[in-house]
């Protein structure tokens, strides 16, 4: 699956195109290594996403095509806030 599509299902960000922006504005990163929206996630990925000051690293757990916003933290592990 697309990072940005990822990104919107587990709702770490909340919409597909603000993702893709992110991803142009190199502030998404996959294994310590700057990431393209087109970048296929696998799991076991962590993504680095910084967020103004912030940055937040999680973990891909899974890979699912759809995720209700109950089942959404459950595809991702917060490594670092």
């Amino acid at each position: 699956m697309r990072l940005d599509k990822f990104l919107k299902i587990s709702r770490l960000i909340k919409r597909r195109t603000v993702a893709n922006e992110a991803c142009d504005a190199g502030r998404v990163f996959v294994n310590g290594k700057q990431a393209r929206a087109s970048y296929e996630v696998k799991e076991g990925d962590v993504l680095s996403i910084t967020m103004g000051e912030r940055v937040l690293k999680a973990q891909v757990l899974s890979v699912t095509e759809y995720a209700k916003k109950e089942e959404a933290g459950s595809l991702y592990r917060i490594i670092e806030e």
